[in-house]
């Protein structure tokens, strides 16, 4: 069944909408955490449209559509396709109302109203064997083989690496600029010492030699 239901704007993660739900689950508020790291690092063109994470007891599915990351959490044996065709009829009708809005909208979970949607169409996909759901499973739509599988961890922890690159780039940035700073007050320092000593003398020589011609 379905646990959990999300809309996230996919270039940066803000959160745009939410299946609200009555019942409070402790555990189910720790996959929601999972979903809003996982809404960060989602975001770019070459990501697949559609991928299924394995998150331990349940199992995430993602649809990525018209600058938007959809996303419900489900438990193991809830079907795939299934899955992705709730997010499909979750992702045609959000367009539909908000699809020019995606992109300049500043405030978290701007599109709430949403949520009557998303618990009406939830409660069509719940039970996986009715007679409808078992129709739509048998069907053309969100083929599996175009679905990519991947684990929590995996994806959680690549966002992770590619974070430590930032900073370490940074950092290195840093060091660089440092090291030129550095190099340019040594040559200055150098050229100092170079020509130091004959300016001191140049400057002894012309003092003398006002010195003389004031005498003289």
């Amino acid at each position: 069944m379905v646990r959990l239901t999300l809309i996230a704007r996919a270039s940066d993660g803000l959160p745009l909408a939410e299946g609200l739900d009555s019942d409070k689950d402790p555990e189910i508020d720790a996959y929601k955490q999972q979903a809003k790291a996982l809404f960060k690092r989602v975001g770019g063109s070459h990501q697949p449209p559609r991928v299924t994470v394995d998150s331990g007891a349940y199992v995430m599915h993602y649809l990525l559509e018209g600058g938007a990351c959809f996303l419900t959490l489900t438990e193991k044996g809830y079907p795939k396709k299934l899955a992705f065709q709730y997010l499909e009829e979750l992702a045609g009708e959000f367009s539909r109302l908000y699809g020019g809005q995606v992109d300049v909208v500043t405030r978290p979970y701007a599109f709430i109203k949403f949520d009557t949607f998303i618990q009406k169409t939830k409660k069509l996909f719940q039970d996986s064997r009715s007679a409808r759901n078992l129709a739509k499973i048998n069907d053309d739509l969100a083929e599996v083989h175009t679905i990519m599988t991947r684990n929590i961890a995996e994806v959680l922890g690549q966002g992770e690496q590619l974070d430590s690159m930032t900073k370490l780039s940074s950092t290195l940035a840093a060091e660089s600029k440092s090291y030129a700073s550095r190099a340019k007050d040594l040559r200055r320092q150098a050229l100092i010492r170079k020509y130091l000593p004959f300016a001191v003398v140049g400057g002894v020589v012309l003092l003398v030699l006002l010195f003389r011609r004031w005498l003289f």
